[in-house]
């Protein structure tokens, strides 16, 4: 019997083992090319050896390219300038509406949730055109504030604060009103401290779209003043080549810096997902 457990927990231990070096393949090729010229990357490439994934002569010409030569610095501050906005005013705005729906009645209210829980599922592609005539007209095209306002009010976001504030008993909002406080003093002395988990997690959450988010960007940042990371990466590409140690160089630091953040806060964000009923 003992030894069929033990053969159990090798064969789990093994699959984890076969899917964490599946999951981790394409950003450890990306390390090894980054540190190598495109003549060893092609070199290498194939067959699939030892060589392929650590390099012979190790060089960071690539890194140090793309700083000087690219001054890819300015795609990743801009990309922290939008993500730290959208963060800030997502998060206020969010908790807000969310904490109208969680602690006051009022009428059309079931409606308006179910618009919002039927907006996060509606396609961003299906209204990119007319949310791109709207900022249009606005005159946010080429600017920070056409990346960040379109995105403050977010339907996902919003539903994660309801969850969230859902779960606090009504009466303790009820005597913080019968002692003379205000909806904002309600708000910022009471829910707010109480809500760290939830604000950890959907900062994470906004971080994450705009690290990743490449259509709207490069739709709206038309200038490389403003260009964010996702968008910038296209530069190491050209109609007949591609600068592959470069455009490795820029990948990789384009995946690990999220993790950077996500590591220190996973427990909080583990936290306000659990607390918030959003289980997979």
């Amino acid at each position: 019997m003992k030894a069929n457990k033990r053969g159990t927990y090798a064969l789990i231990y093994l699959a984890l083992a076969a899917n964490v070096v599946l999951t981790l393949f394409p950003l450890i090729y990306a390390i090894a090319s980054s540190l190598r010229s495109d003549t060893e990357i092609f070199q290498y490439a194939m067959p699939f050896s030892w060589r392929t994934f650590i390099p012979v002569e190790v060089t960071f010409d690539a890194y140090r390219s793309i700083f000087g030569e690219y001054a890819f610095w300015r795609p990743i501050l801009n990309t922290f300038i939008v993500s730290g906005a959208a963060i800030f005013f997502g998060c206020l705005v969010n908790a807000v509406a969310a904490y109208s729906f969680a602690c006051y009645e009022f009428r059309g209210k079931k409606v308006l949730y179910l618009i919002v829980l039927f907006s996060f599922m509606i396609p961003f592609e299906s209204i990119t055109i007319p949310l791109y005539s709207v900022v249009d007209q606005f005159g946010w095209v080429n600017s920070f504030a056409g990346i960040i306002i379109p995105s403050i009010a977010d339907g996902m976001v919003l539903f994660l604060f309801t969850q969230f504030f859902s779960e606090f008993p009504k009466s303790l909002f009820e005597a913080a009103r019968m002692d003379g406080a205000s909806w904002a003093q309600q708000f910022f002395r009471i829910l707010l401290p109480l809500s760290l988990p939830v604000f950890v997690t959907a900062g994470l959450m906004i971080f994450m779209t705009h690290w990743n988010s490449y259509l709207w960007p490069l739709l709206i940042a038309r200038s490389p003043d403003i260009r964010t990371i996702q968008v910038a990466l296209s530069d190491f590409r050209g109609a007949h080549t591609t600068e592959w140690a470069r455009l490795y160089a820029a990948s990789t630091i384009s995946a690990v810096l999220p993790l950077l953040f996500f590591f220190p806060f996973q427990k909080q964000f583990v936290q306000g997902i659990t607390s918030t009923g959003i289980k997979g």
